[in-house]
This record gives structure tokens, C-alpha cells and sequence, in this order.
């Protein structure tokens, strides 16, 4: 059949402006480079346990609506996310709140951790933070940037703290509270099966066809000739032959095991803060819903600097690059038959929900 759309790759941006238009009529093509369907949300059922392929997902929002929105592919748990930090043999609670104060300092009120950091902030004399340790250190002090950020940090990063922006950590909770909640928001869970369900559902309809293994620069200039509309999830610096310079990006390395035993780190995430350590973090999937399985699965996550043929998971979002971005965007601007949507192709860090909001977004102004 002939298809008013091609969407460049099926994850979540993707796949639900697939969905979208197919409610509209539209006859959507989807074509994926990976061997399955769901991006970096999908879950792969191992000895029983549904694995996080790409790194631990938890699905956490503010708005009913797309909580709604999410709730129609699958069931959610009541699962909430509450990481810890192994330093050195110790164990501390993220985020940092009154359990990772009293652990470190033996303080058990608000007043006196505030009191704590408020000292270590006048020790470290920093008026304005110019760059990320800066800014941890104004936030929590000296004690817990040293034993729990810095070493985590510059693993993730590739790069020292103190040469990393600022706005990176103005996101990591901090709480004068007993709540090991992670997320302050509203809704949140783990759908009941995995994720892959979701994105098996968006993409049912009869109208729309999906095929695997098909990476769109193969055939780039027959795509562009041949759909009148194109939806594309890839990387904005690939699309335009890296004409401005390659944007940079940092992926990872997962080194997934079967374990013999039920039960490995009692904690679906234990982020290892030590910098000696080369992995940033060990997901064991079944906490993730509560399993009871004799076996165990965990996956080490291992930082690493994105290389041609790498996967890009987190844009670099420096001076330098979202410099580059902004001419990459100003060229996507000038292709009204392309829409540009995804972390890679708007070279932006994006919770699920913030990927189905501009899913949406961009479904609602194209089709309406």
C-alpha cells in the first residue's frame, strides 16, 4: 500500500506519532535499524524476569493526561524508585534526604543538616557556580559531592566535574525529608510485562506497516523521494552529513548475567559512586516488579565516548555542542516535509514523558 508517513525508527516519539495519525486515517511505515521494535525502552523477558535492555526505565510524570495516555497500552505497579549509592562498602540513600544526612554526619533534624551543608558551602567560598562541581558543592556540600557525585559524575560524563556545565545536576533532588522517593512526581510505576508491550500496541493498526533491521541511510535519497511526509528520530547531525560537525554523545556498555541465586543486590538500582569503579551503576530487573523467581538478572552499566557505530544515549549538551545544534535546527527548519522529534533528533535529554508530550505536540500540529 502507499503511506502518508515514514517514521524513522519505533520508540516512543516514533511510535506515538504512528498511533496518532492511524487515528487520523493515515497510513504510517515504520522502518527500525535495531533487530526489534521500542528504541531504548525495551524490555526482554530472561529466565522470566522482564530485562531493561538499555538501561533501567522508570516511567514517573506530573500530568494526568499522559499518565492516562501510557495507562492504555499497559498496566503500571506501584513500583517507586528508590536507588541507593555504594561507596567504598557503604550505603547510602538517594536521593540525598535526612537518611543520607544522618548516615553521614549522625544529624536526625532538618534544622542541623541545613546547618551542615550551610558550612561546607562557607568553607568552599563559592559565590556563583560556573560549572558543575561548583554547583554540587553549593547545593550539598563538600562530604557528599566528594563520596557521592564526583566520582559517579566524571564516570558518566568522561570529563572532570569542575569542566562540566552547571545546569547538569540542578535536577538532582535534594530533600529535607525520610523519603527515599526518587521522583517527586505524582504517577509513577513500571508497566506489568515490560515496555515492549506498549510499543507492540501503538504499532497494531492494519494501517501501519513496520519493518526491522532497515537503516534509513541505506537508502536515504529513495525515502525522501518516495514518502511525502517523513517523521525522523535519528541523529539531527547524521540527517544533514554532519555538514556543521558531529554533535557529541555518550553511550554505554551493558554486560547483562544470569545469576543462580534469587536475590543479588536487594534493590533494582545500586549506582557505585567510587571512580575506581568503571561501571556507574548494577539494575537488578526483578525489583523492578517485585519478582519472586529462583534466579536473577543484573546488568552493569559501563559509561563509555560515543564512536561512529556507537549508540548515542545522552547528548553533550555544552556551549560547544548546542552551538552546532542550533545550526542543525536552523537546516531542519528549512525541510517542511521532515519532522525532527526524539532525544537524538532534537539533541536533548528526555524523560518517557517528555517524549510522549512532544509526540503529542507534534502529532496535534501536523494533523489537526
Amino acid at each position: 500500500m502507499s503511506f502518508d508517513y515514514l517514521v524513522v525508527g519505533s520508540g516512543l516519539f516514533g511510535s506515538t506519532f504512528a498511533y496518532e495519525a492511524t487515528k487520523k486515517g493515515k497510513r504510517v511505515k515504520v522502518i527500525e535499524k535495531r533487530a526489534h521494535i521500542g528504541g531504548n525502552i525495551y524490555t526482554e523477558n530472561i529466565a522470566g524476569i522482564n530485562v531493561h535492555k538499555y538501561g533501567a526505565h522508570i516511567f514517573h510524570t506530573n500530568d494526568k493526561e499522559i499518565w492516562d495516555y501510557i495507562n492504555q497500552f499497559a498496566e503500571f505497579n506501584r513500583y517507586t524508585n528508590s536507588p541507593i549509592a555504594n561507596f567504598r562498602g557503604e550505603i547510602y540513600n538517594l536521593p540525598f534526604n535526612m537518611n543520607t544526612f544522618h548516615k553521614l554526619w549522625g544529624v536526625t533534624t532538618p534544622e542541623e543538616a541545613k546547618a551542615k551543608i550551610e558550612e561546607q558551602r562557607k568553607e568552599a567560598n563559592i559565590e556563583n557556580p560556573t560549572n558543575l562541581e561548583e554547583q554540587a558543592i553549593s547545593l550539598v556540600g563538600i562530604d557528599i559531592y566528594e563520596k557521592l557525585i564526583k566520582g559517579y559524575t566524571e564516570k558518566q560524563w568522561g570529563r572532570k566535574a569542575s569542566e562540566l556545565p552547571a545546569f547538569i545536576i540542578k535536577r538532582l533532588p535534594v530533600r529535607f525529608t525520610y523519603d527515599n522517593n526518587y521522583f517527586n512526581d505524582r504517577y509513577q510505576g513500571i508497566p506489568i510485562g515490560g515496555y515492549t508491550q506498549i510499543i507492540e500496541k501503538m504499532l497494531s493498526s492494519e494501517k501501519i506497516e513496520v519493518e526491522v533491521n532497515k537503516d534509513f541511510f541505506a537508502n536515504k535519497a529513495e525515502y525522501l523521494k518516495d514518502y511525502p511526509r517523513i517523521v525522523y528520530t535519528g541523529m539531527i547531525d547524521q540527517f544533514f552529513d554532519y555538514q556543521f560537525g558531529q554533535l557529541e554523545y555518550r553511550s554505554l556498555q551493558f554486560e547483562t548475567s544470569v545469576l543462580e541465586q534469587e536475590n543479588y543486590q536487594g534493590n533494582a538500582v545500586v549506582n557505585y559512586t567510587d571512580a575506581k569503579i568503571p561501571y556507574t551503576r548494577i539494575i537488578e530487573h526483578k525489583h523492578f516488579e517485585f519478582g519472586n523467581q529462583p534466579k536473577t538478572v543484573i546488568t552493569r552499566e559501563y559509561p563509555k565516548t560515543w564512536e561512529m557505530g556507537d549508540e548515542p544515549y545522552y547528548p553533550m549538551n555544552d556551549t560547544r555542542n548546542n552551538e552546532i545544534f542550533r545550526q542543525y535546527a536552523k537546516l531542519a527548519e528549512e525541510q517542511p516535509h521532515i519532522i525532527f522529534g526524539g532525544r537524538l533528533g532534537m539533541y536533548k535529554y528526555y524523560d518517557m514523558h517528555q517524549v510522549i508530550a512532544a509526540a503529542l505536540s507534534a502529532a496535534k500540529k501536523e494533523l489537526n
